[in-house]
């Protein structure tokens, strides 16, 4: 029980009654009362507690029952188990509604009452619609049962009471602010995404988009049809399966109708290709208590051997959100990816205009709204600096002291074409020009400029700056070809801005579903990304992902 409770991250189903190879035989009475106890002394050895899933009674006639019980053990070093769940969906589904039945515990009245406690500007207010990052939590206790602000007042209350925590990020629906719920996906790393579809308007071209961002940023999703109380979710369930059965998503649908089906698609969820779809209504009710139920058994998506390792590693945080608070100074918030922060650590902030860092003290840290002196990987949070860093904004990052971190202006996307030649770039009168190579990739540096190493140099004020990297992208879709001098909007993990293609290694320009290598520059200022981050840009219709293979930082004058 322990090894599994490691494996899963605090949680782990037992399956009462049947047999190694899925035969259901099942046990009388006495046998599961004794099961169920044995199971449950088990568990309170290790500190964990159990919960009856689901309780049946075989079909053969003599009465015996198989049963599925959860339990559950909160890490020594946390108050609860946290799952992130990111809630996309197209304009005016409901998202921001559905989130506050579920976060408040109060039915909507059918012209938006719900909404109103999610929305953080006025003009959210105004116009009905999401269109920044916002967070909201709903608690389960360890019986199972719903911890909400229709029982207690406090976000606090709420996660001293809860033994796991599911953290909804309500991201934009609208078209025109793509980028933020991009960003707000890629940004704080969500475990699940909710998938929210509208009953009477059905599939748009919005729910197309966000199901094709989670797909290429391999989030597992799940969906639910909301507003069944106007119209009958018939005609968007069968747009939904032929949607996940098409041959870009290759999905198994499964409608959940029952507690049994909840079960079924809670312990499936990361494992197999199966995709819940959930009708609701946040007017009179129906369908949110297998909601929930099925919200209770989300698996977490990182276990807690993965995340001891990741604690080991040096600190990593992201920069999501900046602040600057009267009487407490500056305050950024985001998701800390690698090592421990403890209050009054020593640490780096940056990268600047220049691509330096500078030092910084955490003075204070708050989570879920709760003062905490300790963030581990994998959690979200934010920090209170002990001074004003000029030039603060999202996508900076927080590291450690230990080592020499820098940023990148010029970076390589790269991707090999089959038996395409390779192309390298050196400088020449201050201009950069491609040349042909068929030799391999031998160099990373400004000295032993070899064939096949990509740099990318800029004068600035008599100094020269040189970063890069070299990364696989490959484009989803375009209506003609992606050419040298294209400009687009990347996002690789919390950072956003905009880049220009100097070079793409590929005679006839990058074409829909074509695989190349390209060179980027980022417009603005330098950034800090490392090998094996993913990448993802968009402009218009246009979409590509990618994958860096190798960075090329700042060198110093």
């Amino acid at each position: 029980m322990k090894w599994r409770l490691r494996e899963g991250q605090g949680e782990a189903i037992y399956e009462i009654g049947v047999e190694d190879n899925g035969v259901m035989a099942g046990l009388a009475d006495y046998e599961m009362d004794a099961s169920l106890q044995t199971l449950e002394q088990m568990a309170f050895k290790l500190g964990a507690t159990t919960t009856v899933l689901r309780e049946r009674i075989l079909d053969n006639g003599n009465g015996r029952k198989v049963a599925e019980v959860l339990v559950r053990k909160i890490p020594d070093d946390q108050h609860n188990i946290e799952v992130r769940v990111a809630v996309m969906g197209s304009a005016d589904a409901g998202k921001s509604t559905l989130l506050g039945v579920l976060t408040q515990g109060q039915l909507d009245n059918g012209r938006g009452r719900a909404r109103l406690n999610m929305f953080r500007h006025l003009h959210e207010v105004n116009s009905g619609r999401t269109s920044s990052i916002s967070h909201e939590i709903l608690g389960f206790n360890n019986q199972g049962k719903v911890v909400n602000y229709s029982q207690l007042i406090t976000a606090e209350e709420i996660c001293e009471s809860s033994t796991k925590l599911v953290t909804f990020i309500d991201l934009a629906g609208h078209r025109k602010y793509l980028r933020t719920t991009i960003l707000g996906l890629t940004g704080y790393s969500p475990h699940h995404v909710m998938l929210v579809v509208s009953s009477s308007a059905g599939v748009l071209g919005m729910t197309h988009e966000h199901l094709a961002i989670a797909m290429a940023l391999d989030v597992p999703f799940f969906i639910v049809i909301t507003k069944t109380d106007r119209t009958s979710p018939h005609d968007t369930l069968h747009s939904l399966d032929n949607m996940l059965k098409s041959v870009g998503c290759r999905k198994v649908p499964l409608i959940v109708t029952n507690e049994d089906d909840v079960i079924t698609a809670g312990s499936n969820q990361l494992s197999e290709n199966i995709v819940p779809i959930f009708c609701v209504s946040s007017v009179n009710g129906k369908g949110l208590e297998l909601l929930t139920k099925f919200l209770h058994v989300l698996p977490p998506g990182v276990s807690l051997k993965e995340r001891e390792r990741m604690e080991q590693e040096l600190c990593e945080f992201q920069i999501d959100e900046t602040f600057r608070v009267p009487e407490i100074g500056t305050v950024i918030g985001g998701l800390l990816t690698k090592g421990v922060i403890s209050e009054g650590s020593s640490l780096v902030i940056g990268p600047l205009d220049d691509g330096k860092f500078l030092p910084v003290l955490v003075q204070s840290m708050h989570r879920n709204k709760v003062p905490c002196r300790v963030v581990r990987a994998s959690q979200s949070a934010s920090l209170g600096l002990n001074k004003c860093v000029p030039g603060l904004r999202a996508g900076m990052v927080l590291l450690s002291t230990n080592g020499e971190p820098t940023g990148c202006f010029f970076f390589q996307v790269s991707q090999k074409l089959g038996s395409l030649d390779l192309l390298c770039w050196e400088l020449e009168t201050g201009v950069l020009i491609g040349y042909e190579y068929s030799e391999e990739l031998v160099t990373n540096s400004l000295e032993n400029m070899d064939c096949g190493a990509v740099q990318a140099v800029e004068g600035v004020g008599g100094a020269a700056y040189a970063s890069g990297g070299k990364a696989t992208i490959c484009v989803l879709y375009h209506t003609t070809a992606i050419y040298p001098g294209f400009q687009t909007t990347v996002h690789i993990g919390n950072i956003r801005q905009t880049a220009v293609i100097e070079g793409i290694m590929a005679t006839g320009g990058i074409h829909t579903n074509d695989q190349a290598s390209a060179l980027f520059r980022f417009v603005r200022h330098p950034e800090y990304v490392k090998e094996g981050m993913r990448l993802l840009f968009r402009e218009g219709r246009t979409k590509g992902i990618g994958k860096i293979t190798q960075v090329f930082p700042i060198q110093p004058p």
